[in-house]
């Protein structure tokens, strides 16, 4: 396990996107997007990643309206994040993604338009992971 390494989360219902970032150099990357079967988790996919990454803790993004209250996927993310906890014994950290999605729409249009290659939907996802934890990182990291 290496003290410095995070996984993130951009908690879907169809789509889990996942980065992996660094605490010593604030650095982070999308890793991949997993898609959800029939509403079920991909729990084996998270578990090959967390195996192969060896983090020392998770951090999900808990959306919310602009506002600050609570939006319909806040107590699901948050769900999601216990139900992570509880099966792998990690610390899980929440993040404010209030306009993470936004922002990594934002990203993807830019690529396109600079000619970079073609984006599907997961991209939006690792993405928007990699801004929750990049965020998180630079709101001062708290474990």
């Amino acid at each position: 396990m290496s003290a410095n390494t995070l996984i993130g989360f951009d908690f879907g219902e169809r789509r889990i996107g996942l980065a992996v970032g660094d605490r010593e150099t604030g650095l982070c990357s999308p890793l991949t997007t997993l898609t959800s079967k029939d509403g079920s988790i991909d729990w084996a996919g998270i578990e090959k990643l967390l195996a192969e990454w060896r983090p020392a803790a998770l951090v999900v993004g808990v959306p919310r309206h602009m506002d600050g209250t609570d939006s319909e996927m806040t107590a699901r993310a948050a769900r999601f994040g216990r139900q992570l906890q509880g099966r792998f014994n990690l610390p899980v950290h929440e993040a404010d993604e209030r306009t993470t999605s936004r922002q990594a729409e934002g990203v993807i249009r830019n690529n396109r338009a600079s000619g970079r290659r073609r984006t599907s939907k997961g991209d939006t996802d690792k993405i928007a992971a990699t801004l929750i934890l990049q965020h998180w990182l630079e709101a001062g990291d708290p474990a």
